[in-house]
Parts: structure tokens; sequence; C-alpha cells
């Protein structure tokens, strides 16, 4: 039973390319038409994951300045002072892990696209 619900899956995500294919060739042409923007999937990847790890780095900025605002607001409570440190260390580390991101990505695009300036 298993193989052959494995087997039916299989022959479904076979089929997926052809059946996605069907219409390339009025797609390219629309798209030339339209005056979209002709960039490949790498490309476009790549831009999308600069504008998230944007995002990222800029909500972990935030993060951080919040975290600053409970240690300061803390007046003394331990419990609220644990809190806000707590959260600035994840915060910091928020910021690490953009930065590392931003870094994998200029070398990955570097790899697929052979651009070095950026």
């Amino acid at each position: 039973m298993k193989n052959a619900f494995f087997g039916m899956a299989l022959a479904l995500v076979a089929m997926v390319p052809g059946v996605a294919s069907a219409q390339i060739g009025a797609a390219n042409s629309n798209a030339t038409q339209s005056g979209l923007q002709q960039t490949s999937i790498t490309i476009l990847a790549l831009t999308l994951m600069n504008w998230l790890l944007g995002i990222l780095g800029f909500l972990a900025v935030i993060g951080f300045v919040v975290a600053g605002i409970l240690y300061l607001t803390a007046a003394g409570d331990e419990d609220q002072i644990g809190k806000a440190k707590n959260a600035m260390l994840y915060s910091i580390i928020g910021v690490i892990v953009a930065l590392m991101g931003f870094v994998i990505l200029r070398a990955a695009q570097t790899f697929f696209t052979g651009a070095t300036n950026f």
C-alpha cells in the first residue's frame, strides 16, 4: 500500500514540470511586451534575501533599543533587570545572525553570479 502511494506521488511530481511549462512561450512574449524585468531566479532570490536580512537587522536593532529602555526603567527590580538582560542578549544574537546572513549571501551571490561589485 505504501509503495503504491509512493509510486503515485512520484508520478505526479514527475508530471509537474511538463504541466508548468505548457504556456512558457506565451508567458515570455507577454512578459516582454508588458515591460517586466527579465532577471534570473538567482538574482530574484538574492534580492529577496537582501530585503529579508535588512528587515531582520532592523528588527534586531529595535529589540536592542527596547531592551535598553527596559533596563533603564527597571529601577532596581532584579526580575525586570534579568528580563532586560535576556532581551538584550537575544537582540545581540539577532544582529550577529543578520550580519552573518548578509556575509553568506554576498558570498553566494559572488559564487552564483560571478559579480564582485556590490
